[in-house]
């Protein structure tokens, strides 16, 4: 967690932007650069915990990065805008990343409780959750042209990530509406959310292997480590089948878990949203017994000791969301701490029997610092 820490809030770059500070993936080729998932997803929401004055200005930039793009017309929002802002990238096409802005934005508005960010990001949200609305195909999920992993492997016409992804954004989206007391349409939002959530069950809930899991898209009959995407939003129907499945030949390996089974091809970004996914779902000593290997792994293992990007492609190179994605383990996972307005939130504690303690401390989050102490017998805030 320490070094997790060090490595996602290091990579901060002085640019040509107009507000100056960006956070980047780094790994020696994307510098200046911001992402829907790495800065947008991962990183900024974890930053939103941290008080940090550097990193809560390198991730507002991010998001500020695309509003520019979100026109009346209700084209795609680029995958990544470049070269210190002046350039942008979408070479996948819609990854589904507005979903992944509405679901990192409005947590990062939420968690930081500064009504002023709230007030400039809400006009951005509302944006996104309108593009996702036209985006609903007749089966009522939404639709993409790829996903996060920009065609390396297939993800049909609608995959379950940017249906997740926009269903707990929907519903931060509507937290939000109702701080501003818009009551009218966090409702509109919610009664949304609820409409997505049957259709991700009606659409993607499927028996791969024999277990009650997710297929990743209309045909797929491969298992996915993405099927994790429902347990880190809270739709946990399918609880018992995904994380069997996770943890099956199929998808699980030493190193982590599969992208695809019969693949060789590991990314961290799926094997730590697993393991948050898992813990969420209450799998705490199953989540813990994974956590610890991979932990393990990474830190006395062949190359140390953050989280990498994928292998083999890119050499194991070590991008600076995926450490986000390891503090999230524990923030999202492990405590299970949920934004539900700008000074509130959910927290689901469970303490794996291992462990006699838990403490998260020096918190900065919802207009207030504080910690989180887990203790065998009870829990304090």
């Amino acid at each position: 967690f320490r070094f997790a820490k060090l490595r996602a809030g290091e990579s901060i770059f002085d640019t040509r932007f107009g507000y100056g500070k960006l956070h980047a993936p780094g790994g020696f080729s994307y510098y200046a650069a911001t992402w829907c998932n790495d800065q947008v997803e991962y990183a900024g929401p974890y930053f939103a915990y941290t008080g940090d004055p550097v990193l809560l200005d390198a991730a507002m930039n991010a998001y500020r990065m695309y509003i520019p793009f979100m026109c009346d017309a209700y084209l795609p929002i680029p995958s990544s805008v470049i070269a210190e802002g002046v350039d942008y990238w979408n070479g996948a096409g819609d990854r589904g990343d507005a979903a992944m802005y509405l679901y990192g934005a409005s947590r990062y508005a939420l968690t930081t409780g500064d009504r002023t960010i709230a007030e400039e990001l809400l006009p951005a949200l509302e944006w996104c959750a309108e593009y996702c609305e036209r985006k609903k195909n007749a089966a009522g999920v939404i639709a993409s042209d790829s996903d996060e992993l920009e065609n390396r492997f297939p993800s049909g016409d609608a995959n379950l990530c940017t249906s997740t992804l926009t269903y707990a954004g929907l519903l931060g989206l509507a937290a939000l509406e109702r701080a501003f007391v818009c009551e009218k349409k966090a409702v509109l939002f919610e009664e949304r959310a609820a409409a997505l959530a049957s259709a991700i069950e009606a659409h993607f809930g499927h028996d791969l292997h024999g277990m009650a899991t997710y297929r990743y898209y209309d045909g797929c009959e491969k298992l996915r480590s993405w099927i994790c995407m429902p347990l880190c939003v809270g739709l946990y129907d399918r609880t018992r089948g995904t994380v069997d499945a996770l943890c099956s030949e199929y998808l699980m390996k030493p190193d982590g878990f599969l992208t695809e089974e019969g693949s060789v091809t590991i990314w961290d970004r799926s094997t730590l949203y697993t393991l948050r996914g898992i813990f969420a779902a209450g799998e705490t000593e199953t989540a813990l017994d994974l956590l610890l290997r991979y932990s393990n792994n990474r830190l006395l293992g062949e190359r140390v000791p953050y989280a990498v990007e994928a292998y083999p492609e890119g050499g194991r190179r070590q991008l600076s969301g995926e450490s986000a994605l390891y503090c999230k383990v524990i923030t999202e996972g492990l405590l299970c701490m949920i934004p539900t307005g700008l000074h509130s939130f959910t927290i689901k504690p469970t303490l794996p029997k291992e462990l006699d303690h838990l403490y998260l401390t020096n918190i900065s989050a919802h207009g207030a610092v504080f910690d989180v102490l887990l203790e065998r017998d009870e829990w304090r805030v």
